[in-house]
């Protein structure tokens, strides 16, 4: 398995709005659907890839623990089913179901979610305040399959805890790592 790490997004990048359609639902979801009070995440994921598997669990239990404190959480898978039939819609919804999401999975068939947001790898994590400003773009805690680091959410949850204390978020900005968002063609520079 390649690593890749998260490209750069500058902070204070504006918020991207979305139309896409949730896995489980079949319903519409944009940026209004989705968006908590005092701040939205917004992670790129896929079925099939080993660093998300490694970090499901986390990533629910993180939205779980925020979403009552008023953020808003959205998955977007962004991969072309037709490299990786794992990730298509009809097999989301059972990884949503089998994981126990309480946020949309969202399927971004255009890519185009996930260039207007320079994402590059799953999982990705984007953090914007209630301002719709991004505030953490980075990764959940330095732990990777088999490096032996625990599984906390550290990073997301210490900016998440900054945000809803209006507190500066801590850094440095670790970037996210794990597989290539598979792309049905090269990306535009």
């Amino acid at each position: 398995m390649a690593e890749t790490a998260s490209n750069i997004l500058p902070l204070g990048t504006q918020l991207i709005d979305f139309e896409l359609p949730d896995a489980v639902t079949a319903n519409l979801y944009s940026l209004v659907d989705v968006e908590g009070e005092r701040g939205t995440v917004i992670m790129f994921l896929c079925n099939h890839c080993p660093y998300v598997k490694h970090v499901v669990d986390e990533i629910v239990r993180v939205a779980n623990d925020y979403r009552v404190l008023g953020f808003g959480f959205v998955a977007i898978n962004s991969n072309d089913v037709d490299q990786y039939p794992e990730d298509h819609p009809d097999l989301m919804w059972q990884f949503a179901r089998k994981h126990n999401f309480t946020f949309p999975y969202l399927y971004d068939r255009t890519q185009e979610v996930a260039r207007n947001y320079k994402a590059e790898c799953t999982p990705d994590f984007y953090l914007f305040d209630g301002e719709q400003k991004l505030v953490y773009h980075g990764q959940l805690d330095s732990s990777r399959p088999g490096n032996g680091h625990s599984l906390n959410g550290r990073e997301l949850r210490e900016a998440l805890d900054a945000l809803l204390g209006s507190r500066p978020i801590p850094g440095p900005q670790k970037p996210s790592v794990g597989c290539s968002i598979k792309w049905k063609y090269a990306p535009k520079e």
